[in-house]
């Protein structure tokens, strides 16, 4: 009896050291297990950089809180669980969930204060105690390092897609969005964009979103080609001082000299993003007592330059049944009428560059060829197989589509409208006869990258009431589109930020009950979910009493 207490003191012992050991090996080694299939719980090597990079208390207020729906409530415990992933490799990140309309006597002013930070609501509907009702929610969160705040978006609302898709969406973008807000409140190191002017391009106000989406990352600059006209070799000097041009909607024809500064510049390393118009028409030339005009090709003196680097922007007009409506007059005020001619695009996802990207909003884009050469084209926005070419000119009438829309004429397959080129350009006057001397051109570039677009407008975010409007927020429709964050994707990747790129290409499923086949066998789903565990344990119960019971009896 003796030996047997001395040897289970021992055996506490050890277990106990072990124990001690354990713990303490523990708090040198660290290592926690993810076992889900898409490791959605498990942060991107970006992420935990950028995460690290927080040096002082940042702070995390998500609009969240309170009594949700199911699907929302989901979207809330994904948010917290990843908030605590990061929390887990910076102690520096605290986060708080808030529900603006819990307090009733403080819910207008909350409302108000939402607004003016610029976080719009989502109406939803809710059923409870059997009564559906439709709420409001904020699905935002604020981030902040001292004086500096952040926007973080929550929610991905897409018309074209059902409740449970959009939730799937937000949770794949999560870690994006918020990694993206710490990127924005800890860089320090910003590359250089230069915004070209000079030849009639689009004015600030109208892409003012895009461009203070740019500042959050990047050093903005304007560059007029036409500042020293005089020395193109000093002109060309001042441009390589940038990472990045944009040529957002030029509408006067470029020079041979200027293009021979644009055209060394990326035979440098420069990269460049176009947003060009080879079709002049926009919707205000509509606005006149014929409520027509006639759209013509718009001649930049580009074709040639672009036609060498692997693409020829056509000047012609893509018109798609998947397409947004305008605002015309009608005896009852304004009404909304088909418009084929702003088609809304839905991601291809496939590249990083649109990955998980909402609808984008285009406005008489044009289309794009793509020729054989040794560049690595990828089409990045296409129209959907609905869709219809119109050569020039046109008559465009604001009213064409308000009875007339024969679907059957609109059979040309889809058409690229946005393409990202990659590999060693070859210089637009290589074996002719140059308009600039410069010192050292150079025929042929290193590798290098860009993106052209034929719609101008894809930058262009409406007014309303002399305030520029958020991220294109459809008025008829009330849907946001991903304009803004297409670009800004496009600007990362070809500044080669890839980090961000890669959070945002991360794939994590869902698993969605399908609510028609639950209700259609509701007794059986109880069942399977209630009943079989209750089995299961009622049956171990038994058998382990039993096997109790049997190994006593043989002991006596």
């Amino acid at each position: 009896m003796e030996a047997t207490k001395q040897k289970n003191l021992v055996r506490l012992g050890i277990t106990a050291a072990a124990l001690l050991a354990l713990n303490f090996a523990g708090s040198y080694v660290f290592k926690r297990f993810d076992l889900t299939a898409d490791k959605r719980y498990t942060l991107s090597e970006a992420s935990v950089a950028v995460t690290q990079k927080v040096q002082e208390p940042l702070y995390i207020d998500i609009f969240l809180g309170g009594d949700l729906p199911p699907e929302f409530k989901r979207l809330q415990n994904e948010i917290r669980q990843l908030l605590e992933e990061y929390q887990v490799y910076n102690s520096n990140i605290i986060f708080n969930f808030i529900d603006p309309l819990a307090e009733e006597e403080d819910v207008q002013n909350n409302i108000q204060e939402l607004y003016q930070m610029g976080l719009t609501p989502t109406n939803i509907e809710m059923t409870r105690k059997g009564k559906r009702s439709v709420i409001q929610i904020f699905p935002w969160a604020i981030a902040n390092v001292g004086q500096h705040s952040v926007k973080v978006p929550l929610l991905v609302n897409n018309f074209m897609t059902n409740k449970d898709e959009n939730i799937n969406k937000s949770v794949q973008l999560l870690e994006y969005n918020f990694s993206d807000a710490i990127t924005k409140l800890t860089i320090t190191d910003r590359k250089k964009v230069a915004v070209l002017k000079g030849n009639g391009e689009i004015a600030d106000r109208y892409m003012s979103d895009f461009l203070l989406g740019m500042k959050e990352y990047y050093a903005l600059g304007e560059f007029n080609l036409d500042s020293l006209s005089n020395d193109r070799q000093k002109t060309l000097q001042n441009l390589q001082r940038f990472d990045l041009a944009v040529i957002a909607k030029p509408t006067q024809a470029f020079t041979e000299d200027e293009k021979a500064v644009i055209d060394q510049y990326i035979m440098n390393g420069g990269k460049t993003l176009w947003m060009v118009d080879r079709v002049s028409m926009d919707l205000d030339s509509l606005r006149n007592s014929n409520n027509a005009a006639l759209a013509y090709p718009a001649d930049l003196n580009l074709d040639d330059m672009l036609f060498k680097y692997g693409v020829r922007l056509n000047a012609n007009l893509v018109q798609d049944l998947l397409s947004t409506p305008i605002s015309v007059q009608s005896a009852n005020g304004e009404a909304p009428v088909d418009w084929p001619y702003s088609p809304v695009v839905r991601s291809r996802e496939n590249h990083p560059i649109n990955k998980n990207i909402n609808i984008v909003k285009l406005e008489f884009a044009g289309q794009i060829d793509t020729l054989k050469n040794n560049i690595k084209k990828t089409a990045l926005l296409q129209s959907s197989p609905e869709s219809k070419v119109v050569g020039m000119p046109a008559q465009v009438n604001l009213y064409q589509f308000l009875n007339n829309v024969n679907p059957s004429q609109f059979n040309n397959g889809n058409q690229v409208l946005g393409v990202l080129l990659e590999g060693k350009f070859t210089s637009a006057y290589k074996n002719r006869l140059k308009p600039v001397k410069f010192t050292n051109p150079k025929d042929d570039g290193a590798d290098n990258k860009m993106i052209v677009i034929a719609d101008g407008d894809i930058v262009n975010y409406k007014y309303a009431n002399k305030k520029p409007l958020g991220d294109g927020i459809d008025p008829w429709l009330q849907q946001t589109y991903s304009n803004r964050d297409f670009l800004l994707n496009c600007v990362n990747y070809l500044l080669d930020d890839n980090g961000l790129i890669k959070i945002r290409s991360k794939n994590i499923n869902l698993h969605f009950l399908d609510a028609k086949k639950v209700e259609e066998n509701y007794a059986w789903a109880q069942l399977i979910t209630i009943g079989l565990p209750l089995a299961v344990l009622a049956i171990f119960g038994v058998l382990f009493t039993y096997l109790r019971k049997r190994a006593y009896t043989k002991r006596l």
